[in-house]
């Protein structure tokens, strides 16, 4: 299967550099690019996309509104955040609008390829020591144990055990991690997340990550709430 990709940047040259990439990759194909958040809207009405590779600093409209307007809607593609710096202050605003990830612009050609693989396959490609790490950075702009947190009906929905595994993720650990932890076998543990994922109605381990520290479930640092 053909991984259909959209690049969206303002700068010409960047979109050059990685549709080259792409270009050369027998399971994928570069089938449209945009130069904004505006026009990349416009070309999804009339473009089927699987991947969008999104840069966050753009005219018109960023990449974080775009990103949380694409992913709002049935069916949408999948997004891929790129930034300039690591731990750009756009990340964790664009993973709460529904990407699926993000990565340096200068990341390694093979790493780029792996990620799109990734992200088109439903997995997320933030490591979870990165994971750890933008969080606790973004921890002033996530609710304080002294104010209310929003609260998730899904919640409700998990088993103990999920809800053991949904503490876990949410500290940064990985499948193999949480599994050792558990005393479960790994493929237990990414059905487990399937679950959780199913029941909080949610894209991806990302988006978990992000739930349990909004709703106070996990302190910033990876402490969890009594």
């Amino acid at each position: 299967m053909t991984i259909r990709l959209m690049l969206v940047d303002d700068q010409v040259l960047l979109r050059t550099g990685f549709r080259m990439v792409l270009a050369a990759q027998p399971d994928m194909e570069v089938v449209a690019e945009a130069g904004d958040g505006v026009e990349a809207l416009q070309v999804l009405r009339s473009t089927a996309v699987d991947v969008v590779l999104m840069d966050v600093r753009m005219p018109k409209l960023d990449g974080v509104e775009a990103t949380r307007r694409i992913c709002s809607e049935p069916g949408a593609p999948r997004v891929l955040i790129l930034t300039t710096f690591d731990l750009d202050e756009y990340a964790f605003s664009g993973l709460k609008a529904g990407a699926s990830g993000f990565m340096l612009k200068d990341v390694p050609p093979g790493d780029l390829l792996a990620a799109i693989r990734a992200v088109h396959s439903g997995d997320a490609v933030v490591a979870p020591s990165t994971t750890r790490r933008l969080l606790d950075r973004f921890s002033p702009m996530l609710p304080s144990s002294g104010t209310s947190r929003p609260e998730h009906k899904g919640l409700e929905r998990l088993t103990d055990r999920e809800r053991e595994v949904m503490l876990l993720v949410a500290q940064g650990l990985s499948n193999g991690e949480i599994a050792a932890r558990l005393v479960l076998s790994e493929a237990t543990v990414k059905t487990h997340v399937g679950r959780i994922l199913t029941k909080l109605e949610l894209r991806d381990r990302v988006q978990v990550v992000v739930l349990a520290y909004e709703t106070g479930l996990v302190r910033a640092g990876g402490g969890t709430l009594p």
